[in-house]
C-alpha cells in the first residue's frame, strides 16, 4: 500500500497511525479523508461550470467598473490567476492585461 506525499514538504516518508497520516520530516498531520473534503470545497467555477485553478487563464464576460477608480474592464480583457482565494466577494486574485494586480469574482470570468 503506498501513501500519499506530505502536503506541506512532499516528502515520501509517511507512515500511518490510526487514521490520521503523519510526517516524520516536518511534524505535519493529517486526515486523507479530510483533505479530499477541502480539495472539493474550494472548487471555484468560472461562469459557464468550469472549474478554475492558479495559472488558468481567464477572460472576463462583461464589464466591470474598478471601484474607487473611473477605470472599465472590457469584455474580453484577458488575466491570468494567480491564487485562488476562500471567500465571498472577490475569490481570484489575477494579473489582469493593462491592469495590474486585482481580485476579481469567480462569476465574471470563463475560462480562456
Amino acid at each position: 500500500m503506498t501513501l500519499p506525499p506530505c502536503p506541506k514538504c512532499n516528502s515520501e516518508f509517511v507512515y500511518q497511525d490510526q487514521n490520521q497520516l503523519i510526517c516524520p520530516e516536518c511534524s505535519h498531520e493529517w486526515n486523507p479523508a479530510e483533505a479530499l473534503a477541502e480539495e472539493e470545497r474550494l472548487a471555484i467555477k468560472d461562469a459557464n461550470g468550469a472549474q478554475l485553478s492558479e495559472g488558468d487563464k481567464v477572460t472576463m464576460i462583461k464589464d466591470l467598473k474598478i471601484k474607487g477608480s473611473s477605470q472599465v474592464i472590457k469584455v474580453g480583457t484577458k488575466a491570468v490567476i494567480r491564487r485562488i482565494i476562500e471567500g465571498k466577494d472577490h475569490q481570484l486574485d489575477c494579473k489582469v492585461d493593462g491592469v495590474g494586480e486585482m481580485m476579481v469574482t469567480a462569476k465574471f470570468v470563463k475560462k480562456a
